[in-house]
């Protein structure tokens, strides 16, 4: 089981990394990836997480940046487990802007947020966030996939899809693993998750049709294991025909 973090693309000025994990896995704790991108002197934090697994992700952040160089905290969606430290986030990262759907900036108050200066929200059709190298990354719309307000990230530098809970897997009690190395095994573990979890066929369908135009060496999502080369194509094409959500109420009634 791999705690320290990877290096998923790396070239002289752009990295594109997976934060460490916790060394012991918590019963009934949902198991989450956080991942940091840095270009040049400028990071960028995706889904950072809670405050319960705040003091390990900023240890790992520590490791490859200092905080002053935290320039963008992208938040996939509303969820506790993605976004409940973003007042912690913003008390250290002072330099930082946040992104989120704009549908979600009126529920911030509730993490104790009232002051939203360095608040961006993300229209639904999606956004580009560029660094100061003139490099960009794109906020791709994923609606209805989990949240109804949510967002991929693309990075055209890296080919690094952050999915963020598109593509989870839930593992066993000590069966992680970091990298995807036979994906019809893994897959097993990732169907339960999407059939309850993503609202439609439709969703999916759409969802796929827009990052497929781009070019992907690497699904990176927020929960299980990255996902490279073939298993990209395998898994956006199970994905894309999956029944699931509401094409399934009736089995989700008991009916």
């Amino acid at each position: 089981m791999s705690t320290t973090s990877i290096t998923l693309y790396e070239d002289e000025e752009h990295k594109f990394i997976l934060l460490g994990w916790e060394e012991e896995e918590e019963e009934g704790i949902v198991q989450t990836n956080q991942y940091l991108i840095l270009d040049r002197n400028e990071a960028v934090l995706l889904d950072p997480g809670g405050a319960h697994v705040f003091p390990r992700v900023l240890a790992n952040v520590a490791e490859h940046v200092s905080l002053d160089q935290i320039k963008h905290i992208f938040f996939s969606h509303q969820d506790p487990d993605v976004s409940s430290g973003v007042m912690l986030w913003l008390s250290i990262a002072e330099r930082a802007n946040i992104y989120i759907s704009e549908l979600w900036l009126r529920f911030l108050p509730h993490f104790g947020i009232y002051d939203q200066k360095r608040v961006k929200g993300i229209p639904d059709r999606g956004m580009k966030i560029k660094f100061g190298s003139g490099r960009e990354l794109e906020c791709l719309p994923a609606h209805f996939l989990h949240s109804l307000a949510n967002f991929s990230l693309y990075d055209p530098t890296s080919k690094i899809l952050f999915s963020g809970d598109i593509g989870a897997a839930i593992f066993p009690k000590g069966g992680r693993y970091p990298i995807v190395e036979d994906f019809q095994k893994h897959l097993k573990l990732m169907e339960g998750f999407h059939r309850r979890y993503m609202v439609s066929g439709k969703a999916c369908k759409k969802w796929v049709d827009i990052v497929s135009q781009r070019k992907i060496d690497m699904i990176a999502p927020q929960h299980g294991a990255v996902m490279k080369g073939e298993s990209v194509k395998e898994f956006l094409r199970w994905f894309s025909n999956l029944t699931c959500g509401v094409e399934l109420i009736d089995e989700i009634y008991g009916r």
